[in-house]
């Protein structure tokens, strides 16, 4: 996964030095830490207090959260940052397509969002057809 696809944080240091950054933005679905990281690779890592609930709901939240990040920082989000998801008390039960909308707008306004790439127009126009 090394070439433009999203890698994990595994250390405590790593989850330490995201957040001593102070990028954050919080939003009613989850919190997104972000910090310069190693050039053209993605980070990512996850965390549920036990403020979230008990272990099952921290795991649920934890759960959605890896889904929506593998979803949507591979295409993205800018490389060459890591980022920290951490999960809030309505994160477990917020709608999946809410939880989707928080992390393009925490992306959007910390300026880490870059569109895909552009599809061949070949492949449009044979769509149409």
């Amino acid at each position: 996964m090394a070439s433009g696809g999203v890698e994990r944080l595994r250390r405590r240091a790593d989850y330490l030095r995201v957040q001593a950054a102070e990028r954050r933005i919080a939003l009613p679905g989850l919190l997104l830490q972000a910090a310069p990281g190693e050039v053209g690779c993605c980070r990512v890592g996850f965390t549920a207090s036990r403020k979230v609930g008990n272990a099952v709901t921290r795991n649920r939240a934890r759960r959605r959260l890896k889904a929506l990040a593998s979803e949507i920082l591979p295409g993205h989000a800018i490389s060459g940052h890591d980022f920290v998801l951490v999960a809030r008390q309505g994160t477990p039960l917020r709608d999946y397509a809410a939880l989707r909308r928080d992390l393009e707008a925490a992306l959007k306004k910390l300026k880490l969002w870059q569109a895909p790439a552009e599809a061949p127009s070949g492949a449009s126009a044979s769509g149409a057809a």
